[in-house]
C-alpha cells in the first residue's frame, strides 16, 4: 500500500509543478515561452481554472502525505526482531547423558598371594 502511495506521492508532485509553471505571473517568467494561451479556456484564460486544479491537487498531494506518514508510522512500531522466534533447547532431567562413560577405575594391585 505505502509503494502505491509513494508512486502517487511522485505524480502529484510532477503534475503540480507543471500546474504552477503553466500559470501566468505577475512578471512574465515562464509565461512568455508558453505562446498565446488565453484564449485556450476563455476571454478570462485559464487563470481561474489552473488556480482550482492547483488547489485540487494540492489538497491531494497534503492528504496522500497524511496518510504515507501514518502508514510508515504503523509499519515501525513493529521490528522484525520482535517476530523471531528463539527456540529453547530440550534437556533431559538429569544434567548429565545417559550414555556418558563412566569414571575411570582405579588399577587393582597385583595378587601376590598365589604359591608357585
Amino acid at each position: 500500500m505505502t509503494g502505491i502511495l509513494l508512486v502517487l506521492q511522485f505524480v502529484f508532485a510532477i503534475l503540480i509543478t507543471t500546474i504552477v509553471l503553466l500559470q501566468k505571473s505577475s512578471s512574465i517568467g515562464l509565461g512568455a515561452y508558453s505562446g498565446s494561451n488565453e484564449s485556450l479556456f476563455g476571454a478570462k484564460g485559464p487563470a481561474g481554472f489552473l488556480a482550482k486544479v492547483t488547489f485540487g491537487l494540492g489538497l491531494l498531494f497534503v492528504i496522500n502525505t497524511i496518510a504515507l506518514s501514518y502508514l510508515y508510522v504503523q509499519d515501525s512500531k513493529s521490528s522484525i526482531v520482535d517476530k523471531v522466534t528463539i527456540p529453547t533447547p530440550v534437556l533431559p532431567q538429569d544434567s548429565t547423558p545417559n550414555n556418558a562413560p563412566a569414571a575411570p577405575l582405579a588399577p587393582l594391585a597385583p595378587n601376590n598371594t598365589e604359591s608357585n
